[in-house]
């Protein structure tokens, strides 16, 4: 079985729920960040400073962080899309209130009847590399 990647139409229903993501995480958009997750027990998110194991963990993670300092700009996002039904994304972020730092993010996406939602996720933050 030959898996197809980036078929166009799959590509940008994950780019638009990757933006849509960001736009909620940076305007600390706690509902939307929640629907973004799924909603199950296998869902994990290991963040900078926090191992999240469970959709319930996530939410109340989210529901519970500052909301000072999300701001941040993207590079190098790359978006793979495996087949019509799963997908990775990655990019790396910087801070203005993090210099010398960069942001690594990796986010695995599964479409879902109510649409695609984060499975997976890990964050981490380490010194620029030079």
């Amino acid at each position: 079985m030959s898996v197809e990647i980036d078929l166009p139409d799959v590509k940008a229903e994950v780019e638009a729920a990757f933006a849509a993501y960001e736009k909620a995480l940076v305007e600390n958009d706690v509902a939307a960040l929640d629907r973004f997750f799924l909603d199950r027990p296998t869902t994990i998110r290991y963040g900078v400073g926090e191992n999240l194991y469970g959709y319930a963990a996530i939410a109340a993670f989210r529901a519970g962080r500052s909301p000072a300092g999300l701001a941040r700009t993207l590079a190098e996002t790359v978006i793979t899309a495996y087949g019509r039904d799963f997908a990775v994304a990655a990019t790396l972020f910087r801070r203005a209130s993090a210099p010398g730092k960069v942001g690594r993010q990796m986010q695995t996406w599964v479409r879902m009847a109510e649409g695609w939602r984060v499975a997976a996720a890990h964050v981490s933050i380490i010194d620029e590399p030079r």
